[in-house]
């Protein structure tokens, strides 16, 4: 009777799945919209800020200098997310294209040659206890990369002619909303780093915030482009398994090389989140430059339901990643 509760308590979702849950249904229902949404843009930002400085105010500077230097764990991110991501996307192609409509299976094509998330994948990465300073070069580098990269593999593998402009925005949003803050911890640490290493469990509410805070937004965004106006449900819910296949797959890869490769339970989380995840931020506005607007709408969608998947299923695992840190 034990072992079967103890089986039935594993199966019941814990308190932070639930306030997931909870958040896509109030998002589906009541979206942020006009000023709403830019009030909630500005808390999210607001709260990603506070998380970075935070984090930064608590690591010591050599764990910075060790991630770094921890060039073997950020070029494993990167050929998941620029490597076997766009691999596994053209041999869907046969699927895909049975199942799905053809700008549907451009968009999944698009959403694997896309850049790693900053933000989620850093909050992941924390809440997972993982590599922190070492998610943070990972990610980043990934969007940097990923101004450069995602056209060039766009141009050559979906689309033709030349990919566009490069965003100077994006590269200062991610230092003004990342990098400043961080560094801002790291300076103030001297001063503030006892009282932080005090109340680490604080931490633990601001990374689950945040995330929250993203998934709102991020979801009243795609409801808000009529997410479940443009297509019927039967072709939607072939898209999501298409989208839970694909991260499955990214996800199991990931895991199975970092064990190979022996890097640390630390190391493996961060490899895990940072190669898993791509970017809604950077993916719609490079979208718009590299597609007609006809079409777009339906190329951003598989991005746009990729996204709430691998938060609401990266989120499970960060939970999981920290019971068994414990």
């Amino acid at each position: 009777m034990s072992s079967k509760s103890s089986f039935l308590s594993r199966l019941k979702p814990d308190s932070f799945t639930l306030a997931l849950l909870i958040t896509v249904a109030i998002a589906s229902v009541l979206p942020c919209t006009g000023q709403t949404a830019v009030v909630f843009g500005d808390v999210t930002a607001f709260a990603i800020g506070l998380l970075f400085f935070l984090h930064g105010a608590k690591l010591s500077r050599e764990a910075v200098v060790a991630g770094l230097t921890h060039w073997r764990l950020h070029l494993l991110v990167l050929c998941c997310t620029f490597v076997l991501f766009p691999i596994l996307g053209l041999a869907l192609k046969p699927v895909a294209l049975t199942l799905l409509t053809p700008d549907l299976y451009v968009g999944i094509l698009f959403l694997c040659m896309l850049p790693s998330t900053v933000q989620s994948s850093i909050a992941m990465t924390a809440m997972g206890r993982g590599n922190v300073p070492a998610a943070i070069c990972s990610a980043s580098a990934s969007n940097f990369l990923g101004i450069l990269i995602t056209p060039l593999l766009v141009s050559a593998f979906v689309v033709q002619g030349h990919a566009g402009r490069s965003s100077l925005d994006a590269v200062l949003a991610i230092v003004l909303q990342l990098l400043v803050p961080f560094l801002a911890g790291q300076v103030l640490r001297r001063w503030i780093g006892r009282w932080v290493d005090r109340h680490k469990p604080m931490l633990k509410y601001v990374d689950q915030g945040s995330i929250l805070l993203v998934v709102y937004t991020a979801f009243s965004e795609a409801v808000d482009e009529g997410l479940w106006h443009r297509l019927s449900p039967q072709l939607l819910v072939t898209l999501g398994v298409v989208c839970c296949v694909l991260l499955a797959v990214v996800l199991g890869l990931s895991f199975w090389a970092s064990r190979r490769l022996g890097f640390s339970r630390e190391d493996e989380v961060t490899i895990v989140f940072c190669g898993s995840k791509k970017s809604l931020a950077s993916g719609v506005p490079m979208a718009k430059v590299l597609f007609a607007t006809s079409s777009l709408g339906m190329i951003i969608l598989p991005l746009m339901l990729f996204h709430q998947i691998q938060l609401m299923v990266c989120a499970v695992l960060a939970q999981r990643f920290a019971e068994r840190a414990d």
